[in-house]
């Protein structure tokens, strides 16, 4: 990174239902032509599809974090691109699967983020994440991670804000752009941070997703958005130090002006049981 410039973006597209060996080659392929990134975004469940039939096939397309074949073969297009990667993943583990996200990096595996607030029929085949809400850093810039659905709650994002995050993160499969474009443009204003959600196209089993994928800025302004139907990768510099500049008049800081106070334990790099 280079005089604090990071070259962020995402990478939207429709993953095969299913078919993990297809959706690895595709994102390998496509992503092999990126040149000079630091950080790139996949959508919610990239890796296996979203839309089960049922908890026997979500089990099915699971895998372990990070031994599993997807990770690992994030890990190694990391190393030959030198970026950073964060991805939707169907995650198992101790008979259980979480709708989960990992973070890779050209040196490895990092950490990963399982989602909190489960949306619709998630609920019959994912166990809520039990992480919290972890930061990470990467080329000292802090790092956080939210999925989908958690756009819907504020707290999250005050949280991992509160934490330090200056990027969130944000892998999704949205189907409801009227209200989730709307409050994830607040929330990068709010919290003063950038966002980047990562969103999918295409339909499965008649749901249909809605793409927009977009960049906001700390000032909530589109650095960068995708159509809602065609895959296409965007790429944004930005400078992450922005987000630590929370003063919003000479006499106004958004944090330190709050008079209303989170618990110590949610701010801490401990996992949280909520």
């Amino acid at each position: 990174m280079l005089f604090g410039i990071m070259r962020i973006g995402f990478y939207q597209f429709n993953p095969k239902l299913g078919n993990i060996a297809c959706n690895l080659r595709r994102i390998e392929e496509t992503l092999s032509t990126v040149k000079n990134l630091d950080l790139i975004v996949l959508p919610e469940l990239c890796n296996s599809g979203y839309n089960f039939r049922n908890r026997k096939e979500a089990l099915r397309l699971s895998e372990p974090v990070p031994q599993g074949p997807t990770t690992q073969s994030w890990i190694k297009l990391c190393r030959k691109k030198n970026f950073y990667l964060v991805a939707g993943i169907n995650e198992f583990e101790r008979d259980k699967i979480y709708n989960s996200v990992v973070l890779v990096s050209p040196q490895g595996y990092i950490g990963k983020f399982r989602k909190l607030h489960l949306f619709l029929n998630e609920k019959k085949y994912f166990q809520p994440g039990n992480l919290g809400l972890p930061v990470f850093k990467i080329k000292g810039v802090k790092i956080g991670i939210l999925i989908c659905f958690d756009w819907q709650f504020p707290e999250a994002w005050r949280i991992l804000a509160l934490k330090g995050a200056q990027i969130i993160c944000h892998p999704s499969n949205l189907i409801i752009p009227e209200l989730s474009f709307r409050a994830l443009q607040g929330h990068a204003l709010v919290n003063r941070v950038f966002v980047v959600t990562a969103n999918r196209i295409g339909a499965e089993r008649g749901l249909k997703f809605i793409g927009n994928s977009t960049i906001w800025n700390t000032k909530g302004e589109v650095l960068a958005q995708a159509s809602p139907n065609k895959e296409e990768i965007k790429i944004v510099e930005i400078e992450p130090n922005q987000a630590k500049l929370k003063q919003a008049t000479p006499l106004n800081h958004i944090f330190q002006d709050m008079r209303i106070r989170y618990p110590r334990r949610l701010l801490s790099d401990k996992p949280v049981r909520f």
